[in-house]
């Protein structure tokens, strides 16, 4: 019985904290010396301050930058599969292109998803820790790799009988 009425007792300060909240803050802005002709006599709703809500959307940080310096469009993923230097470690995803140097991404996680767009590639490296499926484009055909740990794989022209300019589009992996 006394847990109940200090549930009832608290629930009942909370409300009278709220209402005097809500009362101080329509009364003050009409009263309040700083508050200009604008808010003369009209009580902003206690949340207008707040911070608004984070909302994901899943875009790769940086992509425009890394755009202009490298030329390569990243897209959306899930954090698992970054871009990567290739000169900070081995083991790395290693995407092969004529339009650039060696692109190296990193996997984490037990999987990962990257939307991108690297035009002209011709190979594929695997990751040390990670298989990937790969999936590259070109007038309107696909080309989907399985691409096993560590395993180097002919893409896009190289695998392709009429050698067509393949674009690297999705990269996905698993442990």
């Amino acid at each position: 019985m006394k847990h109940a009425r200090r549930i009832i007792a608290t629930g009942a300060v909370a409300a009278a904290c709220a209402g005097a909240v809500v009362f101080a803050s329509a009364s003050g802005a009409s009263h309040h010396p700083a508050a200009g002709p604008a808010s003369a006599g009209h009580a902003a709703p206690v949340v207008d301050g707040a911070p608004g809500y984070a909302v994901e959307d899943f875009a790769y940080p940086g992509a425009d930058a890394i755009k202009a310096q490298r030329g390569i469009t990243l897209k959306r993923g899930d954090g698992h599969i970054t871009l990567a230097d290739c000169a900070s470690g081995t083991g790395l995803m290693e995407v092969y292109s004529r339009k650039s140097e060696k692109i190296c991404f990193r996997a984490t996680g037990l999987s990962g998803y990257l939307s991108l767009e690297i035009p002209s590639v011709y190979g594929v490296k695997g990751e040390a820790d990670h298989e990937a499926a790969v999936q590259l484009t070109t007038d309107g055909a696909t080309q989907n790799l399985d691409v096993g740990k560590g395993e180097w794989k002919a893409a896009g022209e190289a695998a392709d009988p009429d050698g067509r300019d393949f674009v690297l589009v999705e990269i996905r992996t698993s442990k």
